[in-house]
Parts: structure tokens; C-alpha cells; sequence
């Protein structure tokens, strides 16, 4: 349905805005500013010049050297890259990642299987973290690549990323993670976390789509992803996407720059909205960690109906929000996220995922409030299967009894 300027937006996970700033910034470089930054001629050093100040406030945002950061089409090719660049340039033929990956990770991985190369997928807890104890365990001689994302894009837990690391780089094996989550929302250092790469995509952080990076440290041993010119230190080839590498720098240079203030805000106004569903809306189980979280993530699964009803009841009321990831939203499974978190299938179908950003006050906090625990009613109301305090899920829910 169309929306008028009263929508409120509740899916910064799926995409973002580009900012005004990021927009400004990138308009001269399709028009008057056109040059191949490839080229010597000053049309084309003018680009260029301005392709290395978004290196650096990329590699200012996460701690890394400019020499570091490599420009991809997004974060799936960045995660591509990191993974199967890795694994082409390894003796081993052994890969470790999670239950819980985005499906980047997940697809390459099993595509890698079908190549003969061996996946371990690690099992999470209930709350989706990932045990650097259990990484060390499946770690072999062969280990080619450990890759554990840094926070989950769909409950928003925080991974112990550096003692993954540490673990890792202890048996030699380099670590990947993918940061496109948690890039702009928390701190990052590529040099506190340990990991060897890690992907960044420029649209979850106020950017415009197509474009990301992949940080690769010095003397990380790996394969280029894309053959033919000399771009990106001859390690990425293909003529550069000057205004998106614009927008994603000063995406980046804003998101540092309002980092501590914004994740303080919207922990508050996640933390409100998080404490009022349990509070006002029975059987309601929290997906994830009540701290170890992004600080705009609010996820949870709702006994007895399904999340795509209360979508379309939340955007017919101008809220817009998802059940879990976009990449997976034209299916109805339930998520293999929740799946290896130890949801039951019936628990699992009714999710829903409303992620804060910039844009979000607490009067659309006070909006969902109002609306969401009445359309919960509503549609048990109509649910033959939901049966008032009788949840089968493994603690955690706010039942009937309680409320």
C-alpha cells in the first residue's frame, strides 16, 4: 500500500536511508566529476583522489589501514571473496562457520562442499552466540578459514568475534567475519577483534546500495575475486564505482562520527520497546540476548500465529517491519537462524523483527505500543492454534500468568 509521511520505518536491518550528506557528496561524481579514476589525466585523478579519502574514513570507522580496505559490489561478494579467495589459496580444504550465518556465507559455503571442500557447521545456544570453545575444537590441521559473522542480522546477537580470533590465530588459521551488521552500530576494530577480513556493506549504514568493502590485514594469503584490469591493487578488477565509494565514505566518516551517541539512543529505545512487549503481550518470547545485542535490534516470536500476518497488519497500520531477513522474505519456511537457536517450528513461524534507526523517536516506539500488542490479539483471536499460557518453548516467554 502506498504510505504517506506518517510511516514509520522499523527494518534499518533489511536497508537504510542515504543520508542527505552521503547523497551530496556523491552527486558531482556523476555528472561533472565523471572521470575514470583509472586514468591520468586530472578528470581522472580527481576521482581517483576522491576513491582514497573514502579509503580513508573507512579504514578511520574500523581501525584498519587505508591499504586495507578493498571496494566490492556489496557485502555478498565481500563475503564471497574473503571465502572462497581464502580457500583457493590454502593447502587445506577444511572450512569452519555457523548454523546461524547470513545466507552469503552459507550459500558459498555449501557451494564450496559441492567442490570437495569439508564445512564444519557450528551449533549456537539459545541465544545464538557461538562458542569460541567449540571453534577451537573443530579447528584441524586442514583448517582453511574460520568465518563467524559479528552480529546476527536477524536477532542481533553480538559474537565473542576476538576469542574467536584468538583461538584461531593460535592454530595459525585466519578469520573472516561479516560485519555488515555491526559496522556503524557498535564499535569495530579490526585490530582489537584479530579477525584477518571482514565485510561491510555501504546500505545498512546510510549508503547507497551496490557497493561495500572487504578488509583484508597485511599478509593475509588470498586469492584475487575478480579478474582483468589493475583496480584495487591488482586484487579486484573492474572500473570503480566512484560515487557509491563516495557515498559509502562519507557514510562512513558520519557513522563514526555519531557513533556513541546513536548507540546510546536507540539502546534506550530498544530496551523501552523490549521490556513493554514482554510486559503487555502474553506468551512473547525475546530471540536473542537482552544486552548482548545491536543496539536497534528487537526480535521476537509470538505464540500461536504467524509472522507474515502480523507484517501485513503492522504495514496496513504505516509500520513497517519484517519477520527476518530480506534476503529470505519471499519464503514462508520459518528461519534457519531461530531453527538452530532451538525454536520449535510453530514457535519460530511467528517472529518479528523491528530494527530502530536514525529516523526512529520514541513517539513511533510509542505507535508500535499501541498498535502491535492489539494485533496480537487480534489474530490469537482468529488463530485455532494458540491456547492461552500453555508456551512450549524453553523459557523465556512472558506467559498469560504473568501479565
Amino acid at each position: 500500500m502506498p504510505h504517506t509521511n506518517e510511516t514509520i520505518y522499523l527494518d534499518h536491518a533489511a536497508t537504510t536511508p542515504v543520508r542527505p550528506e552521503v547523497l551530496d557528496a556523491m552527486l558531482p561524481f556523476f555528472t561533472e566529476q565523471f572521470g575514470n579514476p583509472s586514468t591520468l589525466y586530472s578528470v581522472g585523478s580527481d576521482a581517483r583522489a576522491a576513491v582514497e579519502t573514502a579509503r580513508e574514513q573507512i579504514a578511520a570507522l574500523i581501525g584498519a589501514s587505508p591499504r586495507e580496505v578493498y571496494f566490492t559490489s556489496g557485502g555478498t561478494e565481500a563475503d564471497n571473496w574473503a571465502i572462497r579467495g581464502v580457500v583457493v589459496r590454502a593447502k587445506g580444504r577444511h572450512v569452519i562457520t555457523s548454523k546461524i550465518e547470513h545466507h552469503a556465507v552459507l550459500e558459498t559455503c555449501h557451494d564450496l562442499e559441492r567442490d570437495g571442500v569439508e564445512v564444519t557447521w557450528l551449533d549456537v545456544d539459545g541465544d545464538g552466540l557461538v562458542g569460541s570453545d567449540d571453534v577451537a575444537a573443530a579447528i584441524r590441521d586442514d583448517t582453511a578459514l574460520v568465518t563467524i559473522m559479528h552480529a546476527n542480522n536477524e536477532v542481533g546477537t553480538i559474537e565473542p568475534i576476538a576469542e574467536i580470533a584468538a583461538v584461531a590465530s593460535a592454530r595459525g588459521v585466519p578469520l573472516h567475519t561479516d560485519a555488515v551488521q555491526a559496522v556503524g552500530k557498535i564499535p569495530v576494530d579490526v585490530a582489537t577483534l584479530g579477525c584477518g577480513l571482514l565485510s561491510i556493506s555501504a546500505h545498512k549504514i546510510y549508503g547507497p546500495k551496490g557497493v561495500g568493502v572487504l578488509y583484508i590485514r597485511k599478509g593475509t594469503r588470498i586469492a584475487r575475486f575478480m579478474h582483468g584490469g589493475e583496480q584495487e591493487h591488482r586484487q579486484r578488477s573492474g572500473t570503480l564505482n566512484v560515487p557509491g565509494i563516495v557515498g559509502l565514505g562519507k557514510a562512513a566518516e558520519l557513522a563514526r562520527l555519531d557513533l556513541d551517541a546513536e548507540q546510546a539512543r536507540l539502546t534506550a529505545l530498544r530496551d523501552r520497546l523490549i521490556g513493554e512487549i514482554e510486559r503487555t503481550i502474553p506468551d512473547s518470547l525475546l530471540s536473542g540476548p537482552p544486552d548482548r545485542r545491536l543496539p536497534n535490534n528487537v526480535h521476537f516470536c509470538f505464540k500461536g500465529i504467524e509472522g507474515e500476518g502480523i507484517i501485513l497488519r503492522l504495514d496496513h497500520a504505516g509500520i513497517c517491519a519484517a519477520t527476518g531477513s530480506a534476503c529470505t522474505s519471499s519464503t514462508l519456511d520459518p528461519s534457519h537462524v531461530l531453527l538452530a537457536m532451538g525454536r520449535p517450528h510453530e514457535i519460530a513461524h511467528g517472529s518479528l523483527r523491528l530494527t530502530l534507526g536514525r529516523s526512529t523517536t520514541d513517539a513511533d516506539v510509542d505507535r508500535v505500543l499501541d498498535v502491535l500488542p492489539k494485533t496480537i490479539q487480534q489474530l490469537r483471536a482468529m488463530s485455532p492454534l494458540y491456547t492461552p499460557g500453555e508456551c512450549d518453548c524453553e523459557g523465556g516467554c512472558s506467559t498469560s500468568e504473568n501479565n
